[in-house]
């Protein structure tokens, strides 16, 4: 921001985007702080502070009475928004992608892989013997809790180090593999 940023801009190569008549919000939106549920504005999290690497979105000032209805705009007209940057990158510009910029994954429950001999597929079982967790070569889990068979059941998606996890009731959780450990849900497990 300031004067001459466009002649420093064209000398970098960097993006330039007029800002007059809209609002800069968060992208990545705390709805707990929105519906009023943090008692004091540090505990809000995804504020645009100097120095972090951010998601914010630019919108027009008719559009963006609040922080909610600017991030709807950005749900329901796109067309209308000015910038989308992500992890300081513009991924959204003036409607359009970006060019060049990584596509994001589809939309939905993804498909199950096929985890046959993977070394993830097992019983894995938490250090007090209380949480057993299966993972099956056709992505499904099933944990035991406190010797209460089938107390959790679902499909579950391996990325990497993290796994995510859909129930049978409709939550998604998620875990981590830390080298031969599975953390879950404050549960820390091996291979069984």
């Amino acid at each position: 921001m300031g004067p001459g940023i466009i002649t420093a801009a064209g000398d970098d190569n960097a993006i330039v985007v007029d800002c007059t008549g809209t609002t800069v919000t968060p992208a990545v939106v705390d709805t707990v702080a929105l519906a009023g549920g943090r008692g004091r504005r540090s505990e809000y999290v995804a504020t645009l502070t100097p120095g972090n690497t951010t998601d914010f979105l630019v919108v027009p000032d008719e559009l963006a009475a609040d922080v909610p209805s600017a991030v709807a705009t950005l749900m329901t007209r796109p067309e209308q928004v000015r910038a989308l940057v992500a992890a300081g990158r513009p991924v959204l510009w003036a409607g359009t992608d970006v060019p060049g910029r990584a596509t994001a994954p589809e939309a939905g429950i993804p498909a199950a892989s096929d985890l046959t001999g993977s070394p993830r597929v097992g019983v894995w079982i938490d250090r007090n013997d209380f949480l057993h967790q299966e993972l099956t070569a056709d992505g499904r889990y099933d944990e035991t809790r406190g010797g209460r068979p089938h107390a959790y059941q679902g499909r579950f998606w391996i990325d990497g180090d993290r796994i995510d996890y859909l129930d049978d009731l409709g939550f998604w959780v998620y875990g981590e593999f830390q080298g031969d450990e599975l953390h879950h849900a404050g549960y820390v497990m091996k291979l069984g």
